[in-house]
C-alpha cells in the first residue's frame, strides 16, 4: 500500500500548479491533504477513482484537510471530539480494516510564539486521540506536524532554538508522541541522512538554497513496524511551500 501525505498551501491553487496531475500519476492508495484553505463546495478536485473527505475550517480560506482514497473507509471521524480544537478542520480519522488513518495539520505555534500555549494542549489532546484509537487496531498518523525534531532536521537549527516549528516545547512533545510507541517512519529508514527537507520559506530563495525544515511525517504504531516497506520525501515535486511525503507498508 501507498500514501502520500502533503500540505498543498491552498488546494485550489495547487491545482493550477501541477497536483492534479500528480496525483493521477502516483496512484497513492491513500492521499492526505492539508491546508486545504477551502471550504465544502467551493471547487471541484476531480479525481476519479478516490472517495472524497473534507474537513474545513469555520474561518474562509484558512487550515482545513481532506483525504481522498481509493478503498471507502469502513468510517470517517472529524475533528477529535473537543470543540476548542476542531473549529479548524485539522483531523480526519479513517477507519480501515486493519488500521487506523489519521491525517493531521498541527497548529503552528505563529510568530512571538503567541499560539504556543494553546499548541501544548492540542498537543496532549492529540496524543490522546491517537492512544484511544490504539486501542482498537493500529494507527498511521501523517501530516504537517510543524516541527523539526532534532537538529538533523532543518538546515540551520541555532538560528532557529527559539522560532516556532524548533522551540524546545514543541520538540519535546514530538518525543513524547514518539516515546508513546509511534514510529517516525522516515527516520526509521533513513536515521543519519542530512539535507533532506519537506518545507522551505518562500522567502530568501530557500528552497533554491535548500534552507529548508523535515516537518511533514508519517508515523505509524509499533505494531506495524515489521510491515514498513519504505518512505521518501519527493524534493523534486514543486506546486506549494512543503513537498510530498511518502509510505510504502505491507498491510
Amino acid at each position: 500500500m501507498r500514501l502520500i501525505s502533503w500540505n498543498v498551501n491552498g488546494i485550489r491553487a495547487a491545482m493550477g500548479k501541477g497536483f492534479l496531475e500528480f496525483a493521477q500519476e502516483q496512484q497513492p492508495d491513500i492521499l492526505c491533504v492539508q491546508e486545504t484553505k477551502m471550504q465544502a463546495g467551493q471547487a471541484e478536485v476531480p479525481l476519479p477513482g478516490y472517495h472524497q473527505y473534507w474537513c474545513s475550517a469555520e474561518k474562509k480560506g484558512y487550515s482545513g484537510t481532506a483525504v481522498f482514497s481509493k478503498e471507502e473507509p469502513l468510517s470517517v471521524e472529524y475533528g477529535i471530539g473537543i470543540d476548542e480544537h476542531d473549529r479548524e478542520g485539522r483531523v480526519i480519522t479513517a477507519e480501515y480494516g486493519k488500521f487506523y488513518l489519521v491525517n493531521v495539520y498541527v497548529p503552528n505555534s505563529q510568530s512571538e510564539l503567541k499560539r504556543l500555549d494553546y499548541r501544548m494542549r492540542w498537543e496532549d489532546d492529540f496524543l490522546g486521540h491517537l492512544k484511544r484509537l490504539e486501542r482498537k487496531k493500529p494507527v498511521i498518523a501523517c501530516g504537517d506536524f510543524n516541527v523539526a525534531h532534532k537538529e538533523i532536521d532543518l538546515k540551520n537549527p541555532k538560528t532557529n532554538r527559539k522560532n516556532a516549528g524548533f522551540t524546545d516545547e514543541e520538540r519535546e512533545k514530538m518525543t513524547q508522541l514518539q516515546d508513546a510507541g509511534f514510529i517516525d517512519t522516515w527516520r526509521y529508514f533513513y536515521p543519519d541522512l542530512e539535507g533532506v527537507y519537506s518545507w522551505w520559506s518562500y522567502r530568501f530563495r530557500a528552497r533554491e538554497k535548500n534552507a529548508g525544515w523535515r516537518i511533514d511525517y508519517f508515523l505509524v504504531s509499533e505494531a506495524l513496524k515489521d510491515n514498513l516497506a519504505g518512505a521518501e520525501i519527493l524534493t523534486d515535486v514543486f506546486g506549494s511551500d512543503h513537498c510530498p511525503v511518502t509510505l510504502e507498508i505491507s498491510i
